[in-house]
């Protein structure tokens, strides 16, 4: 009978599992946030439990339920510091977790229990059974599994799972304990340094993307200029004030989709589709974006604010359609999708986060920076065709039929930039590797 068959601190586990939401330095959902991710704490402790046997299963080791309550409180004690997320690289508590799971193993097998870390490790490898997902996603259970020295197959049929799971799995245990191969990098770093786990790779990696964006921005850096923070910027805006005449490096530019207004008296002028105009809604930090109304002939500009109390009005779109900003005209749905259909779908700038020495900056938007974003000339873009059949796919009903009227121009030359320079970086890390001692057929990169 298995750990997991009579009892498990939940406890604990519940409480690392909730934590780990908040976690964002070194964890894989910084890698990519999949929808349907495990948390590491959970899916640690099944994997142990799942392999330890309870102590009831073995009356003449612990013959008493005082002598098995006893293992099993150490049994506990285990689950709950391994499932802890400084912990999880900490060598001697998880050591700890293996001579467990090797020693039900070993009793299950009629076997002396290894008891050094090697000879741990290597029985697991020869005797505990192969973990399986077939279905593995973020790549939780075969992380997890590797973690406790457990031999595992994965897979996947998206694409993206499998990716994130060769990224947190097999790629780092290609390059376990290896020195890092960039030229460059080997030469700043000590090359008699340990290196343990796959801290060379990480080197490599720090060291190619490094160059990636160094190049690239060579090539676009002009499309992405920093900010100036102006007088009249912060005019109206105290927490502004002390940023005067700083640049500032923009993070993101937050665009509305716009369509003409159907009323005949606003001549066609361009109304913002926008389902919220918030910006952060963090407490003690809030940001939004107010839409100013002038006359007739020039119709609105947008205006970010800090303080004050917000407009009563929440966005100009919801699930029963549009309504123009100008007028209060409605704006079905049919409407704005036969604009969109007749190529007739605008654009126009909201706002612009920018990076602050204490967080993000909001700031209004600037004909400059509207200007600069429309010199963008993108060479190539995908040219796929989305379904047109299918509830997920609402684009196509607006007139962006293919996956790359989904970005804008500049997304496009940014991408097809960054793309390109993936393959020069590529072959220069391999050049590296085989410079490095390594040959064609064991450097990875030649293979994936």
């Amino acid at each position: 009978m298995k750990l997991i068959e009579v009892a498990m601190p939940l406890a604990g586990i519940n409480q690392e599992s909730k934590r780990e939401k908040s976690i964002r330095h070194g964890h894989p959902s910084t890698l990519h946030l999949w929808w349907a991710r495990r948390p590491l704490a959970a899916c640690r402790a099944v994997l142990f439990a799942q392999l330890v046997d309870d102590p009831s299963t073995w009356p003449k080791e612990y013959p008493t339920e005082q002598d098995q309550d006893a293992k099993r409180k150490d049994l506990f004690k285990i689950i709950e510091e391994m499932v802890k997320w400084e912990n999880g690289q900490d060598e001697k508590i998880m050591q700890e977790a293996r001579r467990e799971i090797a020693g039900s193993i070993a009793r299950a097998r009629k076997e002396e229990i290894p008891q050094t870390p090697s000879h741990v490790n290597r029985y697991l490898f020869e005797h505990a059974p192969q973990i399986r997902d077939p279905f593995c996603g973020g790549g939780a259970i075969p992380l997890e599994a590797q973690r406790l020295g457990l031999s595992v197959l994965g897979s996947d049929l998206n694409p993206v799972a499998v990716m994130v799971s060769k990224a947190t799995c097999e790629i780092p245990a290609r390059f376990r304990g290896l020195p890092p191969v960039s030229l460059k990098r080997s030469q700043e770093l000590s090359l008699s340094q340990n290196w343990q786990k796959a801290m060379g790779l990480a080197e490599d990696i720090d060291y190619y993307a490094g160059r990636m964006r160094e190049e690239a921005w060579k090539q676009i850096g002009h499309l992405y200029p920093k900010i100036r923070i102006t007088s009249d910027m912060a005019a109206s805006r105290q927490d502004l004030k002390p940023l005067v005449g700083n640049e500032l490096t923009v993070i993101a530019w937050i665009w509305a989709r716009t369509v003409a207004s159907p009323e005949p008296s606003k001549r066609g002028y361009h109304v913002p589709l926008v389902r919220s105009f918030d910006l952060s809604i963090k407490k003690g930090r809030t940001a939004w974006v107010e839409p100013v109304i002038h006359d007739e002939a020039q119709g609105f500009h947008f205006a970010v604010k800090t303080e004050g109390t917000k407009g009563p009005l929440k966005g100009t779109v919801t699930r029963q359609g549009g309504v123009c900003l100008l007028s209060g005209a409605a704006m079905p749905f049919p409407y704005i999708r036969a604009e969109g259909q007749a190529g007739r779908m605008g654009s126009r700038l909201m706002a612009i986060v920018a990076e602050g020495r204490r967080g993000r900056v909001f700031l209004p938007p600037t004909r400059e920076m509207e200007e600069l974003a429309q010199q963008a000339q993108p060479t190539w873009k995908p040219d796929a065709l989305m379904p047109v059949k299918h509830r997920d796919f609402k684009a196509p009903l607006y007139g962006m039929p293919s996956f790359g009227d989904l970005f804008t121009d500049r997304q496009l030359v940014a991408l097809t930039t960054f793309s390109d320079l993936i393959a020069e970086v590529r072959a220069e890390a391999i050049r590296d590797a085989e410079a490095a001692g390594m040959s064609r057929d064991q450097t990875p990169l030649a293979n994936d």
